[in-house]
């Protein structure tokens, strides 16, 4: 059974009445529903309908009976059921803090876990770590490495962690991109492993760490698509990715067939000739560090480059053309099976 539905018939049972409830914007057949639009408490004469809220998702619950009765019933039920939803005491700091990430606590629930850790409501950011093996270990380090006593790792999986970190005026870091290439290079020192790391926006309070871990997770699911080198990832990064992604994929493949001929799908499908376009793109259109980077040779490059255009007609020295290559190849690797 359903955690909801539990709730629903302890209700039930403990007020002596008939208690339903469906998802907003729902209709199911066999529940009554309300068809206006309300906010708080409102009835039909027959039924009573309220709003509440249970793990971040939206409901209407529906009362039968006496309407005066249910009404009073229905101004009290939503805080009622965000207690059940929020069974939280026993939980530890950590197991506490994975269900804000995953979006499963209430602002109440949050508010709560503030008071309880007695962790200031300060900006905060979330780093999401790929670590391919010493998980514990590696939790461990980056524990003694944090400089604020309400930093918290948690571990999310068997191969993923999250660190939420506290911002402090006096962070030596300059941004959480920094933060996050010193985590790297201390686990690969230290411990010999390489992570890789997704980078979410600083938010102002633990109440929105949920939307920077979102966004950190993103970062490396992008990095892992796109085959991107590196091991610090921003979600500023894939911006342009996630906003053609959203975009309908006959839409997608509408840009597609007139950005690209079969002589640009063959550069595309070419490793090589891809690789040495994006670490060209990495170097900000800089022949010279491009070369060295690649220990490629000068003249080498620049053929690349020039067999790029004649295929695709982009010349990606020059920054418009560069920004077209870059939407093609995320098209590209959007539309492949």
């Amino acid at each position: 059974m359903h955690e909801l539905d539990k709730i629903a018939k302890k209700i039930a049972n403990n007020l002596g009445v008939e208690f339903f409830y469906y998802k907003e914007n729902s209709r199911p057949n066999d529940i009554p529903v309300c068809d206006k639009q309300f906010d708080g408490v409102t009835d039909d004469g027959t039924h009573t309908f309220f709003r509440f809220f249970f793990k971040r998702i939206g409901y209407v619950g529906v009362l039968s009976g006496d309407v005066a009765m249910a009404r009073k019933f229905a101004t009290l039920l939503p805080t009622y059921i965000e207690s059940f939803a929020e069974k939280d005491a026993d939980l530890s700091k950590a197991e506490y803090l994975k269900k804000i990430l995953l979006g499963d606590c209430t602002s109440a629930s949050v508010q709560k876990f503030e008071t309880k850790f007695s962790v200031a409501s300060s900006a905060c950011f979330t780093l999401v770590l790929s670590v391919p093996k010493l998980m514990e270990e590696a939790i461990a380090l980056i524990s003694q490495y944090s400089g604020n006593s309400l930093d918290t790792v948690v571990k999310m999986d068997d191969t993923h962690c999250a660190l939420v970190k506290f911002v402090k005026d006096e962070d030596e870091y300059q941004s959480a991109a920094d933060y996050a290439e010193f985590l790297f290079q201390s686990l690969n020192e230290e411990l010999g492993i390489e992570v890789v790391v997704g980078v979410g926006s600083t938010v102002k309070g633990l109440k929105d760490a949920t939307v920077s871990f979102l966004q950190a997770s993103s970062a490396l699911r992008y990095a892992e698509v796109f085959e991107d080198k590196g091991n610090v990832h921003t979600y500023r990064e894939y911006m342009l990715a996630k906003m053609l992604e959203d975009a309908q994929k006959s839409k997608l493949a509408e840009y597609f067939s007139e950005l690209a001929d079969e002589k640009a799908k063959e550069i595309l499908e070419d490793e090589e000739m891809v690789g040495t376009a994006e670490e060209f793109l990495r170097c900000s259109l800089n022949v010279s560090e491009t070369s060295r980077n690649l220990y490629m040779h000068r003249n080498t490059l620049l053929y690349r480059l020039d067999k790029i255009e004649r295929a695709t007609g982009l010349n990606i020295r020059l920054f418009p053309d560069a920004v077209s290559f870059r939407v093609l190849m995320i098209l590209y690797k959007l539309l492949k099976p």
